[in-house]
């Protein structure tokens, strides 16, 4: 891999300005690499039911925004979920206990396909090259279980599997939280459940939340943004079930 030399500028989906100075095909070797060794790293749930309901959801999700997508299940307790450049998705089975219909586990993954359409793995590794040219993102992928693999990792989004945490930033959250509705929204998921799984991770967290709900805003602020999108939302549902669109993967 070879970091860009010319710094692109782009918009978000909400309309921020980007900085952006990875290519495209940079990201996507990036998280095509991350998501091999996290297949060699964790254990992977084979059974059937709980791959075929999973990958209904997540497919209603990606037919909106195109591509063949790898959805890949973890034998993981914790309740986490992430996407990653170059089309891929990991679910823990721990999110299947909180996530507890289809809707809510189609706002988690909506959100996390956000995050990858909205290019902010991109926004973070260019970041974190402009502050630190030392960061050889080729070397911290190669060896993932080295200091700087461990940051390269977190970057991407998945640096709690590897024991740190680099939280998106709060701008990123929100962004995903309003793409990610519009998703699941435009699939034909009811939107309403979004703010009913937040309740939900609330609930099994405790005074220690889920680990997915450790790197996010705390639940009844993003609660608030949620309803404030929900009419939007709601009318895509509709527009969506105009279409035909009623997913089935209970």
């Amino acid at each position: 891999l070879t970091t860009s030399l010319l710094i692109g500028c782009a918009t978000s989906p909400t309309g921020r300005s980007q900085l952006l100075m990875m290519s495209n095909s940079e990201m996507q070797q990036m998280g095509e690499q991350s998501f091999n060794n996290l297949k060699k790293e964790m254990p992977i749930e084979h059974d059937a039911k709980i791959n075929a309901y999973v990958r209904c959801v997540a497919t209603a999700i990606t037919n909106e925004v195109g591509g063949d997508w790898e959805v890949v299940v973890f034998k993981e307790p914790s309740a986490n979920a992430f996407a990653l450049p170059g089309r891929k998705i990991g679910v823990h089975t721990g999110l299947l206990n909180v996530a507890q219909n289809q809707d809510q586990l189609a706002a988690v993954l909506g959100h996390e396909v956000a995050h990858v359409l909205a290019n902010h793995s991109n926004e973070r590794v260019s970041q974190k090259t402009m502050v630190n040219q030392g960061l050889s993102i080729s070397q911290a992928i190669i060896n993932p279980q080295s200091e700087l693999g461990q940051a390269g990792m977190g970057l991407l989004g998945v640096g709690a599997e590897y024991g740190i945490i680099m939280p998106f930033s709060r701008a990123h959250e929100s962004e995903a939280d309003i793409y990610g509705l519009d998703l699941m929204a435009k699939a034909g998921f009811n939107p309403e459940e979004s703010v009913t799984l937040w309740v939900n991770m609330g609930k099994a967290g405790g005074e220690a939340p889920p680990e997915f709900m450790s790197t996010h805003p705390a639940h009844a602020a993003r609660i608030t943004d949620l309803q404030e999108q929900m009419p939007k939302a709601l009318k895509l549902r509709s527009e969506a079930q105009a279409q035909g669109k009623y997913p089935q993967c209970n």
